[in-house]
Formats: C-alpha cells, structure tokens, sequence
C-alpha cells in the first residue's frame, strides 16, 4: 500500500531466514526503480509516485555490499569456461555429469583438489577431504554433526553473517571474543573456551570478513594452542585463503582437530559452488559425505568438473592471479582517494572495514550499499561499516563510489540528498 512503512533491514531479513546482505540489496534495488523511499529518523516507506523529481540532486546509488571477488578483462572467465567446458565434452561428454554422483566428490575430483591445496597445506591428503557445494555447506553440516541445541560456539566479535545464520537455525549460541589488528585476541580466546566450554571455535584467520584483519605465524601458533589445551574444534573459514598464498591456515599446525573449509566463491567466482572440506580424519570424511548427502545431496557435478580442469591445467592458479592483483590495483585506489579517513584492510582483499558512527552510516547508505557492523556483531562488538571494492563493475564506477563515500565521511554532519 503506497505509504505503507516497511520492517527495516534486520527484522525483515530474520523473518525471512536470509542474510542482512541480501535484503540490504533489495531494499537498495527498490530504491533505485522508485518504489521505496527512505526518511531519516522514520524508516522506509512504500512510495506515494515512481515518479522522480528531475531537478532533484542525484546521486550515484552504487551497490558495494555483497563480497564478490572483481572480474578483470586478464581473468577472462567467458573465454575460460567456455574452453573448459568444451576439453570436458571432448574428453568425457557431458551426460557423465548429468547423473547423480558420489556425495563428497568423485576420487579424481579429490584428487585434483589435495594435490591444490598441498601448496598450502602440506598434510592435506584425499582420504580427508570431501567436496561441497560452497564453504555455507561445510560449516553448517559440521556444526550439525558435532553440536546440540544450545551449545556454544566461540567466534570473533564481529563475524560473517553465515555462521550467525547456521548457528541460529541449530539453536546454538554464538559467544564474541573481542579483536585486534591480526584478528581475534588468544587472552581473550581462552577465557571464553574456559567460562563457556564450546566445542567449536569458529574463525577466519585470513582476510577476516568484515574486518580483513589476517593473523601472522605467531598469532596462528597461539591460537592453535588454545584451542588445543581447551580440546575444542576449529572450524577455519578459508574462503579468502587462495588469495594469500604464502600463508599457512591453522589447520596446518593442529589437523587433528580443524575442519578447514576452502572455497572458490571469493577467489573465483561464487556461482560455481565449489569448497573443499579438509577434516580431521576418514572417520570425519565420511560422516561429512553422509550429512551433505543428507542436506545437499552433492556439489553440481559439472562444475566441480570444471574446477578440476582448471586445477589440473594450471587455470585455476592464473585466474586467482589476475583476480588478486586487480584487488591489489582496487585497494591502491580507495587508499589514495580515502587518503586521510581511517579503515583497515589488507593488500589483496576484496573489502574494507571503516570504523563509523550510525549517524554516517544512515547518511551513507542513502547514496551507498554498504554493509553495517549489525549484520557481523556478536555481543559486544565496534562500530563500523564494511566496503566491497570487488563488488563495482569497474575501476571508474569503483573510484565515483569511493569518493562519494570519502565525501561523507568527511562531512557527515551535512544533510545528504535522499535517492
């Protein structure tokens, strides 16, 4: 009903039982086309008219919000899949992977992935990994194995929002340790593995989302001993770890007790829906093919095909360069033009963190679709939006974006133009 207010953001988002991110970007589409308009200190209401007032000040609505990783011109990803996809119908035909498959992965599928990531995980061997189709897959069905109702489950502060969403369909409760630089504080790990006995720990030591704080050696060695000396369970989100390759994850100095999950969502693409579960042994392996297969059946057979080519070939590794060093090129440029306004970020990654008041986040979103610190807050948890340099079209869209958001944040005591 025109003039209607609408629930905002985050009670909308936990009656649907999706992510903050993605109602954020529906509220910011429907904005765009007229259909909603936003009012300061009132909310979001249903438009009286689509009609656009034509001498009104415009602003750019950029959406910056979803954690994608950028697709430059040298990834060349429609040439890429399209070769692909033909060296797999020439060598087996596609009707090969139109059938049901083996949940967890064909064995030359896992094969292909341990020999990848022994690059970085030395002891990664096949008889411990599975296949899934994303990191969401790994981490919920490792938490359903391994948790009951009302368990805790220990994490950072701020974290990503999947695991608030599992955690919350599995009734379990999700305890904050506070931050640093290098990411969650191991004083702080241990006191709450010793008040709140979990049996998981849910962390992502490399290019923390939303915060892309990434611990050194030293960091990683210390956590790796609480969680050891506290006998709880790593979870490590590694959906950003291709992107660092000279670091080692945690599951590298306790394999025993992580499940690392590594995806190609962030340093490829996400609709490819590939992960690589590496668990803590074949007991584990397989009773993680048997929950997938009990929740997602198997990851889509043809992409994971078209993984394992490219993992074979080389591909894999040059499209995760030339994706890196764009988000290299995109962190130099929001550096030189936020020049002088405070955020925390890291070489590669594809997003940044600025600590910032409500205020300039309301003025922000307005003409921006950024990401507030509700959506990742745990408890008690800093101020602050996330920015998603991978998520503009280009690096021209990407810098008018940037200095929009400069423009605010400097002067965010200047009313902003509603759009």
């Amino acid at each position: 009903m025109r003039g209607q207010r609408l629930p905002t953001h985050r009670s909308l988002a936990k009656a649907l039982g999706v992510d903050l991110t993605t109602v954020t970007r529906a509220y910011g589409e429907a904005r765009r086309r007229g259909l909603i308009d936003a009012r300061v200190g009132q909310g979001t209401f249903v438009s009286e008219t689509t009609a656009r007032n034509k001498h009104a000040p415009v602003v750019t609505k950029i959406d910056l919000s979803m954690n994608i990783p950028p697709q430059p011109v040298e990834a060349n990803l429609d040439l890429r899949i399209a070769q692909g996809l033909k060296s797999i119908q020439d060598d087996y035909g596609f009707s090969a992977f139109l059938n049901y498959q083996r949940a967890g992965g064909a064995l030359n599928d896992t094969a292909a992935a341990v020999k990848w990531l022994r690059k970085r995980v030395p002891h990664a061997d096949a008889a411990r990994l599975v296949i899934a189709p994303g990191n969401q897959s790994i981490i919920f069905n490792t938490l359903l194995a391994l948790t009951s109702r009302g368990d805790a489950i220990v994490t950072e502060a701020l974290t990503f929002p999947g695991i608030k969403a599992a955690a919350a369909q599995l009734g379990l409760r999700l305890i904050g340790v506070p931050m640093d630089a290098e990411g969650v504080l191991p004083d702080g790990l241990a006191k709450a593995c010793k008040a709140h006995k979990p049996k998981i720990v849910y962390l992502t030591p490399t290019q923390h989302n939303p915060t892309a704080a990434t611990m050194g050696a030293q960091r990683r060695e210390a956590v790796a001993d609480v969680i050891r000396r506290n006998d709880a369970i790593l979870i490590e989100d590694d959906a950003y770890g291709a992107l660092e390759p000279g670091i080692a994850p945690i599951a590298a100095l306790i394999p025993e007790r992580t499940y690392l999950a590594v995806g190609l969502a962030k340093c490829i693409a996400p609709a490819l829906r590939v992960s690589y579960a590496l668990v803590p042994g074949e007991a584990a392996a397989a009773a993680m093919r048997n929950a997938l297969q009990a929740t997602v059946l198997m990851p889509p057979p043809l992409m994971v095909a078209l993984a394992t080519h490219w993992l074979q070939t080389g591909i894999a590794d040059k499209i995760v360069q030339a994706i890196r060093a764009e988000a290299r090129g995109r962190q130099a440029l929001a550096a030189k033009i936020l020049k002088g306004i405070p955020y925390k970020s890291q070489p590669h990654a594809h997003h940044i963190w600025l600590p910032m008041s409500a205020p300039v986040y309301g003025a922000l979103h307005r003409g921006l679709a950024v990401v507030n610190d509700t959506a990742f807050a745990v408890g008690a948890a800093p101020s602050g939006v996330r920015v998603c340099l991978g998520a503009a079209r280009s690096r021209d869209e990407l810098a008018q974006a940037l200095a929009f958001l400069a423009e605010t944040a400097r002067n965010a005591s200047q009313p902003m133009p509603v759009v």
